[in-house]
């Protein structure tokens, strides 16, 4: 059975018909055609799939479309603004956090939506904030340099 929704995505109004049980994953990426929300476990566990929904990091491959229904959702695409990286992406590229790729637009945007709330973390709090986020490559140490280094670039511009 299909539902009707309204979202907004990346700053842009969709109205979709969904099945019910289809994933806000799959939503993206088969009906949006946004790719940089990756499935990695599809159970929830590794934060490959995570977007911002109203503010949130949410994964979302455990996330029902019909769920997202007058949400806001920002993918990794929508970070970046007239070809720009966002700070946050431009200082994983810096510190060399970014190896296979795989599961950084999740860790991106976990990181994104830590620094919304909280503009200067402790380490402790960056890993916390990115703890439901699995990287096989990095070791971390990479990463929590680049989040560091974001939240000052981005106190910086305000």
């Amino acid at each position: 059975m299909k539902k009707s929704i309204s979202l907004t995505i990346n700053g842009t109004k969709v109205d979709a018909e969904v099945d019910q049980n289809i994933t806000l994953l799959s939503f993206i990426r088969d009906e949006m055609g946004l790719m940089g929300t990756k499935e990695g476990c599809g159970t929830g566990d590794c934060g490959a799939c995570t977007v911002i929904i109203d503010g949130l990091a949410v994964k979302s491959c455990i996330y029902l479309a019909v769920e997202a229904d007058g949400k806001e959702i920002t993918t990794i695409e929508g970070l970046s603004i007239d070809g720009e990286l966002h700070p946050i992406q431009q200082a994983f590229v810096e510190e060399g956090a970014v190896q296979c790729g795989f599961c950084i637009p999740g860790t991106i945007l976990s990181a994104k939506a830590l620094l919304d709330e909280n503009e200067d973390p402790t380490e402790e709090e960056i890993k916390k904030g990115i703890a439901g986020n699995l990287c096989r490559c990095t070791g971390y140490v990479r990463i929590i340099k680049a989040i560091k280094k974001s939240a000052k670039v981005l106190q910086k511009a305000k």
